[in-house]
């Protein structure tokens, strides 16, 4: 598969995208999502991106109804695929930029597509961008207490090899926390507010009681 293209700058990004709704889905800039694509209209969305540049976005549900949206999402673009039994495909979304969602566009397609904007949030094209204000030590203290709370382990070759915002954004995704709560850690206006937010969320689960939760 090709390289991962880096965008420069929002102009270079699709004014509209194909949208893959699905609650409890966090994709944040510069990680990686693994996804199991069955629907049909969905293996339809991903064979039409393989056949183009690759690019789809993924966005929360807000409602049970499965078609109310956030208003934000994230770009993506698929850096793994492979097609398994039962007509599956395992994909890799590796996220670009947030968006705010805008109108929905008439299609012939299965698939939702929308206009979207990503000028609020640009800078999620600069890697890096924001590292300086995250309270580094501060965030392992809590993920050390959380593990211990809940009796997990982790490998800490890792996390002390993580740059800071892949350390934020990688324990954001992989936190067992509602939709909801996902949504606001994506909708974080900065990486040290991000930070913040998930160690209060990780500091409530553990006041809440016994430990109940688990990493994903």
């Amino acid at each position: 598969m090709k390289s991962f293209k880096k965008y420069k700058n929002i102009e270079e990004l699709p004014p509209k995208v194909s949208v893959f709704p699905l609650p409890g889905a966090l994709l944040l800039p510069r990680t990686q999502l693994p996804l199991n694509i069955f629907e049909e209209r969905y293996l339809e969305m991903v064979d039409h991106a393989m056949s183009g540049d690759r690019l789809m976005a993924m966005i929360q549900t807000n409602k049970d109804d499965g078609n109310s949206l956030y208003s934000t999402g994230c770009l993506g673009k698929i850096t793994s695929y492979s097609e398994v039994a039962n007509k599956r495909m395992l994909i890799t979304l590796s996220g670009i930029c947030r968006f705010t969602i805008g109108t929905e566009l008439e299609v012939v397609t299965p698939y939702r597509q929308f206009q979207v904007d990503y000028t609020k949030y640009s800078s999620d094209l600069v890697k890096g961008h924001g590292e300086d204000g995250v309270k580094r030590d501060k965030l392992i203290d809590s993920l050390k207490k959380y593990l211990e709370h809940n009796n997990l382990t982790i490998d800490w070759d890792a996390i002390s090899n993580s740059s800071t915002e892949l350390l934020v954004n990688s324990l954001c995704i992989l936190s067992p926390y509602k939709s909801k709560e996902k949504q606001a850690l994506l909708e974080a206006e900065t990486l040290e507010k991000r930070s913040e937010m998930l160690i209060a969320m990780t500091e409530m689960s553990m006041s809440s009681g016994p430990g109940t939760e688990q990493i994903q």
